[in-house]
């Protein structure tokens, strides 16, 4: 199958849209499929370019906002779109953006099928800009304009979690809705089989790491005032594992709670290659995810791989409570108080935690990207055929 995948920027970091498709396209290559590329450069390897190669587009004023966010844009180029559709067997749309509503209308002249991932959210978009992202009229009317001019033209939309796909059910998209995963790479859990000697010890730090951008939408202040109400406050050792445009601010509220000796371990602030990530995961206690608007979370994934567990927003926007296979695993976005009370539950039960643990192991089996591969190659499959009426 000849597969290509159209997305602004294939190669930006710190941007989990993008990396998920990296993965999607790689276990598709090893499935065996011929999958191409087109998108805006590679800044950081000139020698990896897309197959089909876009100039960026800077958006005057607010490109420091973009780029801040871990976005970029490219410039459609309709001639060389034409060709890169011309050569597909399906084209899948990674975003819902200018250059994919171009290519929608090339599509549609070439009767190719088209298929696309909801990856976020308006409000991932929103959150960023200041007082406006209070308002919910603006994020209803980005939804129904990606819905009128990307995802009403689609064959199939793939809906990575139950979340996304009941939103869009309300937004009545006029293509047919898929529940698939983005999955998660089968990597092995590095986990010692049993606890530590001294992991029962009252006198030893408590690891509790996030794991993720550091921004508005995922919410890190919440854990850091969850720190004024746990009895554990003072033998917590908080880790933040990832990058992002409030790093700052985390960093600054962080040292005020050690400072005031609400914390006695000064939080720890660094940005983990995928090893780096696995160890941090495999060696911690709890891993605290606290996002407010998130489609799945395949960072909290990856963790709970590596048989930490997790503790868990559930909101209106956030998928990724869906994960979650204890309640004590899930408190409501936004509330200290209720994530301060699921942190002292699972640090009163150390042995209970563990046996947890890897429980999480073995639930994370069922996202395996592989059996998401296989799903995603049967939707593929569907609008060829049903666009050929067969």
């Amino acid at each position: 199958m000849k597969i290509l995948f159209v997305i602004n920027n294939f190669y930006v970091t710190g941007n989990g849209l993008s990396a998920s498709a990296r993965r999607t396209a790689d276990y598709l290559k090893r499935a065996g499929h011929d999958v191409r590329i087109l998108s805006g450069p590679n800044s950081k390897d000139p020698q990896l370019q897309p197959d089909y190669l876009l100039e960026d587009y800077v958006f005057p004023i607010v490109n420091p906002i973009v780029s801040a966010q871990g976005y970029r844009f490219a410039q459609s180029n309709l001639p060389l779109m034409e060709e890169a559709a011309r050569w597909a067997d399906i084209i899948h749309l990674e975003e819902p953006f200018v250059i994919e509503d171009r290519m929608l209308h090339i599509c549609e002249k070439l009767g190719k099928p088209v298929t696309a991932t909801y990856h976020l959210h308006p409000e991932n978009i929103t959150n960023s800009l200041g007082p406006l992202r209070y308002w919910k009229g603006l994020n209803r009317t980005i939804l129904r304009a990606w819905k009128r001019h990307t995802f009403d033209h689609c064959e199939y939309v793939q809906c990575p979690t139950e979340n996304v796909l009941d939103r869009l059910r309300r937004y009545h998209i006029e293509a047919k809705l898929e529940l698939i995963s983005n999955g998660v790479v089968p990597d092995k859990c590095i986990r010692m089989e049993n606890p530590p000697e001294d992991y029962e010890n009252p006198e030893r730090p408590l690891r509790v790491v996030y794991i993720g951008r550091l921004s508005k939408e995922k919410d890190q202040p919440t854990l850091l005032e969850a720190m004024k109400y746990s009895k554990y406050a003072k033998r917590i050792q908080l880790h933040f594992a990832g990058l992002g445009p409030t790093v700052n601010t985390i960093k600054r509220k962080s040292l005020k709670l050690y400072e005031e000796d609400i914390l006695s371990y000064e939080p720890v602030f660094t940005f983990e290659d995928r090893d780096g990530l696995r160890k941090l995961a495999a060696g911690a206690d709890l891993c605290v995810h606290c996002a407010t608007i998130e489609v799945e979370g395949l960072s909290i994934m990856e963790a709970m791989q590596q048989g930490v567990v997790p503790i868990i927003a559930q909101g209106r926007y956030s998928g990724t409570s869906q994960f979650a296979i204890d309640r004590h695993c899930i408190f409501p976005e936004g509330n200290p108080e209720a994530l301060a009370h699921r942190i002292d539950y699972w640090l009163d039960r150390p042995r209970e935690r563990w046996d947890m643990g890897w429980k999480y192991v073995a639930h994370m089996e069922k996202y395996d990207i592989r059996k998401s591969i296989e799903q995603l190659v049967q939707m593929f499959q569907k609008a060829i055929d049903e666009k050929k009426g067969l």
